[in-house]
């Protein structure tokens, strides 16, 4: 029921070396650009056989960073397909986890700690599930457990719960207030946020016609703030990239629907 082998490949248009030839002509970009594999290749997963593979897809379309680059689609890839690893293999998503992270304890405690805080494993009332995602991004380990419940108006996200090991924590109230800010950016993007293209030129003009999670859709949170791992991380971004998997990994907990693209609701509807 264990994975031993894992072979990804990711093609991507190189965020790097668009925005350099854009910002600063002068400079040219030397070099494979490694946020195209960013969250898939430097995860904590020992699995015998892993290979990750990028490639530089030539892409009219100028791009630039998002919040969390690269590892925010390959969270998203990486840690859907980790849940799917889970099921096929009938092994517990968050004692995969730990199995396949024991080299790394830092990592181990997150996933502990998430699943402590959620009381995963435990039996939800009907209608109700949960998933959860990991990744390590900017120097910092971060996992979160997303639940969702079924209801008239569509799927709601009812409670996220986040766990992340910084290293060191300077203010632990920016810190908080950095992850729940980054995970919601991650919903918002899942849910529904989509940039479409019609003769050339952006459909999209603003948050009228690109709409960020409202307040009455904003789940509740709770955060646990760690500091194990003996260097310091970011905080900035690292919650956005396991937002998106964990929501799309509990929406497959609740109906069954295995979605492998964003935005979710191609698929489903959300209150």
């Amino acid at each position: 029921g264990m994975p031993v082998a894992v072979d990804m490949k990711m093609a991507s248009p190189s965020v790097i070396a668009g925005m350099l030839r854009r910002l600063f002509p002068s400079i040219w970009p030397l070099g494979p650009d490694k946020t195209i594999v960013d969250g898939a290749y430097d995860q904590p997963y020992s699995i015998p056989n892993y290979r990750v593979t990028g490639v530089a897809a030539p892409v009219s379309i100028p791009i630039g960073s998002w919040r969390s680059v690269g590892s925010s689609v390959n969270g998203f890839f990486h840690e859907g397909f980790m849940d799917e690893i889970a099921i096929a293999g009938k092994i517990d998503q968050v004692e995969m986890r730990k199995r396949l992270m024991a080299a790394y304890p830092s990592a181990v405690k997150v996933v502990e700690k998430v699943a402590a805080m959620a009381k995963w494993g435990e039996a939800l009332p009907a209608g109700k599930a949960r998933g959860m995602a990991f990744t390590l991004s900017f120097g910092s380990w971060v996992g979160e457990i997303v639940q969702v419940a079924d209801t008239p108006a569509g799927i709601r996200i009812e409670k996220v719960w986040i766990a992340a090991d910084v290293g060191t924590a300077l203010d632990p109230g920016i810190i908080e207030a950095q992850l729940i800010s980054a995970a919601i950016y991650g919903l918002s993007a899942a849910m529904g946020q989509e940039i479409t293209f019609a003769d050339g030129m952006v459909e999209q003009s603003n948050f009228h016609d690109f709409d960020a999670m409202r307040i009455f859709q904003c789940p509740v949170f709770e955060v646990a703030i760690l500091e194990n791992f003996h260097r310091m991380g970011g905080v900035g971004e690292v919650g956005t990239p396991p937002a998106a998997p964990a929501l799309a990994n509990a929406i497959f907990a609740l109906t069954g629907k295995r979605i492998r693209t964003l935005p979710l609701s191609k698929t489903v509807a959300f209150a």
